[in-house]
C-alpha cells in the first residue's frame, strides 16, 4: 500500500488520505483484528509523509475506533469486530407495479403523533447527528455580526436569496463538480420546499412520478398533496435505484413526467449510485424527455465526494435540491435549488407561495460559507460519524435476532436495517414507544408498507450507555415477537 498522496484529485489534508488508505485496508480485511499497523517511521518512509502527518494520521484512526495503541509496541487494529451482519438482500428486477395515486399522509402523520406524544428515552427515528456535532457557536457569531448592522435587517431580502450566500452556495457545489452561478441558484425553505416546487413545476395533477423503492416519506407526502401518481422503482441497498428498472418503467408508463432520486446517500438506504449508472440514468431522461429531481441533501456526508447528476447535465433537465437542515444547522430550514429549464417558473412559484426566505439565517450562513469554515467542519463531522456508524453496526449485530442484515453505507446519519421473516416494523414501533423507545417502522418508506420487515436506526448520536441500552431492548423486543409469532 503506497499510493501517492500528493495527487491533488484526493480530497482533504495529506494525514486524511493516510488514513483513509488504512481505513479501507481494515474495512476490506487486508488488515485484520490484531493486526499491527505500520510503525510512524514506517508509513513516513512508505508514503513520503511528515512525522507529524503519519501521527495524525493513526491518532485520527485511534478516534475512530479503528486502532489502538499499546506502549512501546505501536498501534494494532481493533479487535471484537469480528461479528458483523451480512448486507441486505438486493430488489429483484422486473416490470414495474402499475402508478398509483399516494395515500401515506394519515399514515404517517399518526405514527410520528404517536412517537412524539410519547416519553421516550432514547430516539434512534431521526436522521439527524447530535447537536454537539453542529457549528452553532461559530453560526452564533455570524449572527451577532449581522446584528450589528441591523440597518440590512430594513431591507428586504432579494426574492432568490440573499447573494452572499448564493455565491458561497455556488463555491460548495464545486465540491459536487456542479458548475453553477448564483444566478441559477434559489434560496427555499429546506430541501422540502424546493421539492415540491421541482415536482410542480414540472407535473400537472394525474402525472406520474417516478420514485425510489424505498423512498423518504416526506417525497411521497408531497406526491400525495399535490395529487400525482407514484411509480416505485426497485432500488438497491448499494448501488441505488435501478436505471435497469426504471428503464423497463418508461416502457411501460406513458404518463410518466419526472424521477425523484437521491443518487448519494440515499434516504433511507444510504445507497451510492455508481458513477456509470448516474450516467446512464442522465442519458436515459434525455431520451424521454423526463426531468431528473435531484435530492443532494446527504451527499456532503459522503466518506468520499461524489459526483452529482446535475454535473452530467447538459440539457437544464436535471433539477438539483440540496438543504443545510443534516449538514448544518437543523433549526434553520435553509435549503436551495438550481432548476435549469425550469429556473423561471420555479422562481414564480416561490414567490407566490412563500416569499424569500428571511434574511438573518441567510446571512450567518453566509458568513460561515464566506469565511471558509465549512470544508473543515465537513470533514470534522464526517470524521465523527463514521465511528458511531460503525459502533451502531456493531451494536445491532451482537443484540439482535439471526437472519438481521444490513448494508454499512458510505457515510450518513442512519442505517436500513432489514429483520428476520416474521417480524413487523409497526407492531416493533409500538412495543418500543412502550420502552421509552423511538423507531422509524421501514412501512414509512413505501406507498404501500410494503417494508414493514425493515427499521430505519438512527447513527448520528454518540453511542453512550443509554444508545446501547436501546439497541439491547430493540433485540429484546425482536426476540419477544418471533417467540409469540
Amino acid at each position: 500500500m503506497s499510493a501517492a498522496l500528493h495527487d491533488p484529485a484526493l480530497a482533504g489534508p495529506l494525514y486524511q488520505q493516510l488514513a483513509d488508505q488504512y481505513r479501507h485496508a481494515i474495512a476490506s480485511g487486508s488488515l485484520g483484528p490484531g493486526s499491527r499497523m505500520p510503525s510512524v517511521r514506517v508509513l513516513m518512509a512508505r508514503h513520503h509523509v511528515s512525522l507529524s502527518t503519519a501521527l495524525q494520521a493513526c491518532r485520527s484512526l485511534e478516534s475512530e475506533g479503528l486502532l489502538e495503541a499499546r506502549p512501546r509496541l505501536g498501534y494494532f487494529v481493533q479487535r471484537g469486530r469480528a461479528r458483523s451482519l451480512p448486507p441486505a438482500r438486493e430488489p429483484q428486477i422486473g416490470p414495474p407495479d402499475p402508478a398509483r395515486y399516494v395515500g401515506i399522509h394519515e399514515r404517517i402523520s399518526g405514527l410520528l403523533a404517536r412517537g412524539l406524544a410519547s416519553q421516550v428515552g432514547v430516539n434512534l427515528a431521526g436522521a439527524v447527528a447530535h447537536p454537539s456535532l453542529y457549528p452553532t457557536r461559530a453560526l452564533a457569531l455570524h449572527g451577532q455580526r449581522v446584528l450589528r448592522q441591523p440597518e440590512q435587517l430594513a431591507v428586504p431580502p432579494p426574492a432568490d436569496g440573499f447573494l452572499p450566500l448564493r455565491e458561497g452556495l455556488a463555491r460548495l457545489a464545486l465540491e459536487a463538480q456542479m458548475v453553477l452561478r448564483p444566478d441559477e441558484l434559489l434560496v427555499t425553505h429546506g430541501a422540502t420546499e424546493a421539492l415540491a416546487l421541482a415536482l410542480r413545476a414540472v407535473t400537472q395533477p394525474g402525472d406520474v412520478v417516478a420514485v425510489e423503492s424505498p423512498s423518504y416519506f416526506g417525497v411521497l407526502q408531497i406526491l400525495e398533496a399535490q395529487g400525482l401518481r407514484a411509480l416505485e422503482i426497485p432500488t438497491s441497498p448499494a448501488t441505488g435505484l435501478s436505471v435497469e428498472a426504471l428503464a423497463l418503467a418508461v416502457a411501460a408508463e406513458p404518463a410518466l413526467r419526472a424521477v425523484v432520486v437521491v443518487p448519494n446517500l440515499q434516504n433511507p438506504l444510504g445507497a451510492l449510485m455508481p458513477d456509470a449508472a448516474k450516467q446512464a440514468l442522465v442519458q436515459l431522461a434525455s431520451q424521454h424527455d423526463l426531468a431528473l429531481i435531484e435530492d443532494g441533501s446527504y451527499a456532503p456526508l459522503t466518506d468520499a465526494p461524489q459526483r452529482a447528476l446535475k454535473s452530467w447535465d447538459r440539457e437544464g433537465r436535471v433539477i438539483h435540491c440540496a438543504s443545510m437542515h443534516k449538514i448544518l444547522a437543523p433549526g434553520l430550514r435553509l435549503g436551495w435549488m438550481s432548476a435549469g429549464r425550469w429556473q423561471d417558473r420555479v422562481r414564480m412559484l416561490k414567490y407566490a407561495q412563500s416569499r424569500p426566505n428571511e434574511l438573518l439565517g441567510q446571512a450567518m450562513v453566509a458568513g460561515f460559507l464566506a469565511a471558509g469554515q465549512m470544508p473543515r467542519h465537513l470533514r470534522e463531522l464526517r470524521r465523527r460519524l463514521a465511528p458511531q456508524r460503525q459502533q451502531m453496526a456493531e451494536a445491532l449485530a451482537a443484540e439482535l435476532p439471526e437472519g438481521t442484515r444490513l448494508t454499512l453505507p458510505a457515510g450518513g446519519l442512519a442505517l436500513w436495517l432489514e429483520l428476520p421473516p416474521g417480524l413487523s416494523s409497526l407492531r416493533l414501533f409500538d412495543a418500543a414507544l412502550r420502552e421509552g423507545l423511538r423507531l422509524s417502522p421501514g412501512a414509512m418508506f413505501s406507498n404501500d408498507e410494503r417494508f414493514d420487515g425493515f427499521l430505519r436506526i438512527n447513527c448520528g448520536q454518540p453511542m453512550e450507555p443509554a444508545q446501547r441500552d436501546a439497541v439491547r431492548t430493540l433485540g429484546r423486543l425482536c426476540r419477544q415477537q418471533l417467540d409469540a409469532a
